[in-house]
């Protein structure tokens, strides 16, 4: 069945309090997708943000971002007041999220909340440690990971939020009696960051059934690689490539590129896949169960890391030092729907891509995905629309690229500009320079838009932005640049009616309604 998603990353919600939550604005959204025809809902990862303020460098694999609660709603349970909001600075512009503000604001208004949280559990029954029913099932179903992430983030409050690696020796290297001890006196330290964590989960949960209900599915997202200063890696241990010092031997990245002459060097640790093997990739499968129980479809990044990936030596400057492996292929996916039954997952299978990728591909059966920004480069190249085939995503664009309107007029190269022109019908066939220039950027949107939605793919996925026509202002991230991104917040009022209308008139030309 055809249908139509659009890229929406809950943190570009509109909304008081400095970033986008699950309140109602998630709602409105919802309820603006339903009518506009759209059976999609593709956000980014909801993890804690990381190193450049990214979803894809977080503390934990499992966890998910406090930024994201509603704070209206703890309002309305009676662990803030309005006052307290309204105390707190939240940003200047409620088009950007200002990450540095949040962090100081966000965080003490949740350590308000729950010291009211625990004043109220305790007043219900008169007993201090007193906790309701479904809470401790939050904390029992989630115990595997959310135990080792309380007490992780409670040592990273000690100090000073530094990275563990920099931690005295018997935390880092987990003692078991220092970390008993250290357990025992900050249990409300602890206790803190596991409230934050079932907030999360509650409020998260009645979105995503309430979009369900409407007919539209969560498509989430999950880096394949988890981020060095995380939980993951603290208690990792063999998971890891580790040198004979228990240091990270190598780390993640990709070779130069469309993005970066110098390739991207992320930083993040390497799989031991030997030893995933061992374990019959236990890790994996509980990572993946975890993140069905999120979201109904999973977009796993950089796919290609399970055939060949990018290793680096640790301490290399840029990623050219580094060179390519094997992944473990096909043995990790059988092991996954073995565990898990049919994988709904869509491969993120850009970048430079070996036979043995495209190979890997085919046999998974996952739909990778096509970008049309790639397409007019040159040559018959498989972004163009006439090479996609059913078992695929389209896309104008990803979180990555940059926004339709910005790339006609800033990123896109004149003879990209003059193939998709042609390609597009917005010219003659061999168009002149003047003919391409005279090309305005909304018809060139426009056209881009319906390129995508024409695709034979299954399914289509457009950023919300390029719905909205917006510019440059909207770029969400731009790899290999640290700061700036992740930033971008839509205007209040944004879905509107007649929005939703023209959004469910165009895609049902392209039967995808």
């Amino acid at each position: 069945m055809r249908e139509s998603g659009i890229l929406m990353p809950v943190s570009s919600l509109p909304g008081p309090y400095g970033i986008g939550c699950f309140g109602k604005e998630a709602f409105k959204f919802v309820d603006f997708l339903a009518e506009a025809g759209q059976k999609i809902w593709q956000i980014l990862p909801l993890s804690p943000t990381g190193y450049g303020d990214s979803p894809y460098q977080s503390c934990s694999a499992f966890a998910g971002n406090p930024y994201f609660i509603d704070l209206d709603a703890l309002k309305e349970e009676g662990l803030l007041t309005a006052a307290q909001l309204k105390a707190e600075p939240w940003g200047d512009n409620p088009l950007e999220v200002d990450y540095g503000t949040l962090y100081v604001s966000r965080y003490k208004v949740l350590r308000t909340a729950y010291a009211a949280w625990r004043r109220q559990c305790a007043g219900q029954h008169g007993c201090a440690f007193y906790y309701p029913d479904e809470y401790y099932a939050f904390t029992l179903a989630n115990g595997a990971w959310l135990e080792d992430y309380a007490l992780y983030m409670a040592l990273k409050t000690a100090n000073q939020m530094k990275n563990w690696v920099e931690w005295e020796k018997p935390y880092r290297l987990r003692d078991a009696g220092t970390l008993a001890q250290f357990a025992a006196e900050n249990e409300e330290e602890i206790g803190f960051w596991k409230f934050v964590q079932f907030k999360f989960a509650q409020q998260w949960q009645k979105v995503k059934a309430y979009a369900n209900e409407k007919g539209v599915q969560i498509l989430g997202d999950i880096p394949i690689y988890v981020s060095a200063d995380s939980v993951d890696a603290w208690v990792g241990g063999q998971l890891f490539e580790l040198d004979g010092e228990g240091r990270f031997a190598r780390v993640a990245g990709c070779p130069p590129d469309y993005f970066s002459a110098d390739g991207q060097l992320w930083g993040n640790p390497l799989y031991n896949w030997a030893y995933h093997k061992q374990t019959g990739y236990a890790w994996w499968v509980r990572r993946v169960r975890h993140a069905l129980g999120i979201y109904d479809l999973l977009r796993i990044d950089h796919f290609r890391g399970f055939d060949t990936y990018w290793a680096i030596p640790a301490g290399s400057a840029t990623a050219r030092t580094g060179k390519w492996e094997n992944g473990p292929g096909m043995d990790l996916f059988n092991a996954l729907e073995a565990a898990l039954g049919k994988l709904p997952i869509i491969a993120e299978d850009l970048g430079e891509l070996f036979p043995s990728v495209r190979e890997l591909l085919a046999e998974s059966t996952f739909p990778g995905m096509k970008v049309l920004q790639f397409a007019f480069s040159g040559g018959d190249n498989e972004y163009l629309p006439h090479n996609h085939v059913k078992n695929c995503v389209a896309y104008p664009g990803t979180h990555d690229n940059t926004t339709l309107t910005d790339w006609w007029v800033n990123g896109a190269s004149e003879k990209e500009k003059a193939n998709a022109a042609a390609y597009l019908h917005l010219t003659p066939c061999k168009p002149t320079a003047k003919e391409v220039a005279a090309v305005k950027p909304e018809a060139a949107r426009i056209a881009m838009l319906r390129a995508a939605l024409g695709s034979v793919a299954d399914r289509t996925i457009i950023p919300m932005y390029d719905w909205l026509g917006l510019g440059a202002e909207a770029h969400l991230n731009t790899p290999g640049k640290l700061g700036g991104n992740w930033a971008w917040r839509a205007a209040a009022g944004f879905a509107t009616p007649a929005l939703a209308r023209r959004i469910e008139a165009e895609c049902s030309v392209y039967c995808r309604v």
